[in-house]
């Protein structure tokens, strides 16, 4: 069997969440949540 190159892994878990989220998510619904939340009061927005 041929020498295998080492897999990169991910530096912290918090790196690998916003990639999944990012991902399965979509960077612009992410973006869009926080300026319409911004617009509307901020953490009241979610209550």
């Amino acid at each position: 069997m041929p020498d295998q190159e080492a897999r990169g892994a991910w530096s912290s878990k918090l790196g690998f969440l916003l990639a999944a989220a990012g991902s399965a998510i979509g960077l612009g619904n992410i973006w869009r949540f926080t300026y319409i939340m911004g617009e509307n009061g901020g953490a009241a927005f979610i209550l």
